[in-house]
């Protein structure tokens, strides 16, 4: 009867160390599964992330603008007109500017820029090749020279004896934006100006870029 009793006691007693490695080895794929869960998770998380972020690249940093060029403010030093025989002659300072917004330095070939009178040309300034660094507005110094010698007959007396000159200038930049040293967009950015000088007063009453 003792016998029957222990084996019964160790029958109960396999069963239970039975039970409790299955509770242990159920408890430890219920956080392998977990921990599975939480690392799929994380490489989701991760993974829209980077892709929010190359979005957001995309269109801010890697986004190539076209660069914007204008004149600045003019210095004069001299303006004569005489409205009897329809002719001019000044000669002033100014700077071209040229704003890039881009990422990256905008390189840009030499040109010129073209001053004109009713789109006749009364004079031309070069710009040297040179470039704009990333974000940031490049200045070119010029010096201009501009008479009415090669305009044929117009009205410019009657503007003369209004007493305004309005001139018109116009330049265009070829050149290339360097985007982080891995991708080159080729940009061309255009000048266009319209100045007009009080000749009474030998000043400038408008300078209007578009």
């Amino acid at each position: 009867m003792a016998e029957k009793n222990q084996q019964s006691f160790a029958s109960a007693n396999g069963y239970s160390r039975k039970d409790e490695e299955s509770a242990t080895l159920q408890s430890e794929n219920v956080l392998k599964r977990q921990k599975r869960i939480k690392l799929a998770m994380y490489i989701g998380a991760f993974i829209v992330f980077q892709i929010i972020v190359m979005t957001v690249f995309g269109l801010t940093v890697m986004k190539v603008k076209t660069p914007k060029v204008c004149l600045g403010d003019i210095n004069i030093q001299s303006l004569n007109s005489v409205s009897a025989t329809s002719s001019f002659d000044t000669s002033f300072t100014t700077q071209i500017r040229v704003k890039n917004t881009n990422w990256g330095p905008y390189k840009f070939d030499a040109s010129t820029a073209t001053f004109m009178y009713q789109g006749v040309a009364v004079g031309q300034v070069s710009l040297p090749k040179t470039k704009a660094g990333m974000r940031s507005t490049k200045k070119i110094d010029v010096t201009v020279s501009l008479n009415s010698n090669g305009l044929p007959s117009s009205n410019l007396g009657s503007d003369l004896n209004a007493g305004i000159l309005t001139l018109s200038s116009q330049a265009k930049l070829t050149g290339k934006v360097d985007l982080m040293f891995i991708m080159k967009k080729n940009k061309s950015a255009n000048m266009d100006c319209t100045v007009a000088f009080d000749l009474s007063s030998k000043t400038v009453q408008a300078l209007q870029c578009k």
